[in-house]
């Protein structure tokens, strides 16, 4: 199979940003999310901290990385888990003991009561909720430092307190005559630990895209509405599902008061969405699934939620990273299926079902920015210093806010997604 990485290195104009072909750690000390982010994302300071990586590491072949992870991973045996998203790189993924989504990556974590150390290769968001959920005795590595999510930098604690004070302000309190609170806090798993204690204090959850669904029905029995943070689309595409109709969904704008709108307009309302958005999957477009029908009659087309509403609205199905997994896994040898998702997951599955046709509807190779910053080098430095007893990159939450985080992840580990989605959904 030809990985992504591969790809873009042999044709970095294929991709969204020539500079992915060169090693993350050329970036690490900059700003920003690195080569492919979008031109909207905030500027990840001090969200995300500055990487290191020895130049020993910078400069070993392929192989020479691949046999040290091997053999630091053999000397530590049941001592160390590693953890891969499935929108991680294919040269780190061999590696891993475990592949998923966010929220089988947080459940896989709970299964190795005995590993001393877990690493995470993923982004910061996700090896937080790893620390939060493990024993006091593990330890949680990130290989590199510098891989944050742009999309969780979209709502801060302070915005987000700033804006629960302004709807305390004008809900209240107090809940109505069938005991339901004003207002229900709900944070995707694409956010910091912070926000997740935010939720667990005021009574809210957090959710993934897998069970985003049962999360809002579980909010809208205990409250009037929802407060959906950081991203829009997943909040509004899962809304809809549910019926929650556009004109009560409006977006609070956190530079504005009220979040820019009146206070009719946010008393009407059933789900407030903040603004917040994934730089990969905003990507896709109507135009995009429009010329895959036009060139491959009978296509079936797969998105994210965290695609843009009328993009989830062309295609034929949407689900979660998982989800999509399970819809190709249904399909039928000599099928054509068209994926809205991160590259490196579709450039999977398509290695693994040859006798499919599967392409990503962005015809410009642009992996997750940030996801992409973990590379062989970093993992290989991380268990070398494992194998040393030296806990290299170890996140660690401080114990209020993993303690009120881990009551909203332990309300979403018990909130268990639906069914996956079938064409027509």
């Amino acid at each position: 199979m030809t990985s992504v990485h591969d790809i873009i290195t042999a044709d970095p104009a294929a991709s969204c940003d020539v500079e992915l072909a060169k090693g993350p750690w050329e970036f690490d000390t900059i700003p920003g999310y690195g080569p492919g982010s979008s031109e909207d994302d905030v500027i990840p300071d001090p969200v995300v901290r500055p990487g290191q990586l020895p130049a020993v590491y910078q400069k070993m072949s392929d192989d020479e990385l691949h046999a040290r992870i091997r053999a630091a991973k053999e000397a530590l045996g049941s001592k160390l888990v590693i953890l891969g998203h499935f929108y991680q790189r294919d040269e780190v993924i061999q590696h891993a003991d475990f592949v998923g989504d966010s929220f089988q990556l947080a459940n896989a974590a709970l299964t190795m009561p005995d590993a001393e150390a877990i690493v995470f290769c993923g982004v910061h968001f996700m090896a937080e909720t790893a620390d939060i959920l493990a024993r006091p005795e593990q330890h949680v590595i990130l290989p590199n430092l510098a891989a944050g999510c742009s999309m969780a930098d979209m709502a801060d604690e302070d915005t987000v307190e700033a804006c629960w004070e302004e709807l305390m302000e004008l809900y209240g309190s107090e809940p109505d005559a069938d005991g339901k609170q004003p207002v229900i806090p709900v944070t995707y798993m694409n956010s910091s630990a912070a926000l997740k204690a935010f939720c667990g204090r005021n009574g809210g959850i957090v959710c993934t895209s897998s069970n985003a669904s049962t999360v809002l029905e579980w909010a809208f029995e205990r409250g009037q509405r929802v407060l959906f943070f950081p991203d829009q689309h997943l909040g509004r595409n899962t809304a809809k599902a549910m019926g929650i109709t556009m004109d009560q969904m409006p977006m609070w704008n956190p530079r504005k008061p009220l979040g820019g709108h009146s206070e009719q307009v946010l008393l009407d309302a059933k789900v407030l969405l903040w603004h917040g958005f994934c730089s990969v999957h905003k990507r896709f477009t109507v135009g995009q699934i429009n010329k895959a029908r036009e060139e491959f009659p009978g296509v079936k087309v797969i998105v994210h939620p965290e695609a843009p509403m009328p993009v989830v609205d062309a295609a034929d199905a949407s689900g979660s990273t998982d989800a999509i997994r399970k819809f190709v896994q249904a399909s039928q040898p000599g099928d054509t299926i068209a994926i809205g998702t991160e590259v490196n997951m579709v450039n999977r599955l398509a290695a693994e079902f040859p006798d499919r046709t599967i392409f990503c509807l962005d015809p410009v190779v642009c992996p997750c920015s940030t996801m992409y910053r973990i590379h062989p080098g970093y993992l290989a430095w991380t268990l070398d210093g494992l194998v040393e007893g030296d806990y290299r990159n170890e996140i660690i939450v401080d114990g209020d806010t993993a303690t009120h985080a881990k009551v909203a992840l332990e309300r979403m580990l018990a909130a268990l997604p639906q069914a996956a989605p079938v064409i027509g959904d």
